[in-house]
C-alpha cells in the first residue's frame, strides 16, 4: 500500500486521484455523502437536491429513511453533464 498516494492530477475534475506507480485512477471514492454535503458541493439548496435528484440521474443510497449519494456517483453525474 505504500505506492499508492494521494495527487492532483492537473485534469479539469476537483478530485483528489490515487496514484497507484503512476496510473491516475479517476471517479472519487465510495464515502456517502448527505443531502446537504452534496447542496453545499453544486452550491445549490438542500431542498433542490431532495426535488431533483431524481431527474439528474443520481442514485440514492437509503440509509433507514435518509438519502445518501455515493461521492463517485456525483463526481461521474458532473463528468457527464459538464465534463
Amino acid at each position: 500500500m505504500d505506492s499508492v498516494r494521494a495527487a492532483a492530477c492537473g485534469s479539469r475534475c476537483r478530485c483528489i486521484c490515487l496514484s497507484w506507480e503512476g496510473i491516475f485512477m479517476h471517479g472519487g471514492s465510495y464515502r456517502l455523502l448527505t443531502s446537504a454535503e452534496v447542496a453545499d458541493w453544486l452550491k445549490v439548496s438542500e431542498l433542490t437536491i431532495k426535488n431533483k435528484y431524481r431527474m439528474w440521474g443520481l442514485k440514492p443510497q437509503k440509509v433507514g429513511r435518509l438519502l445518501r449519494f455515493r461521492e463517485r456517483d456525483v463526481i461521474a453525474y458532473l463528468d457527464k453533464r459538464y465534463g
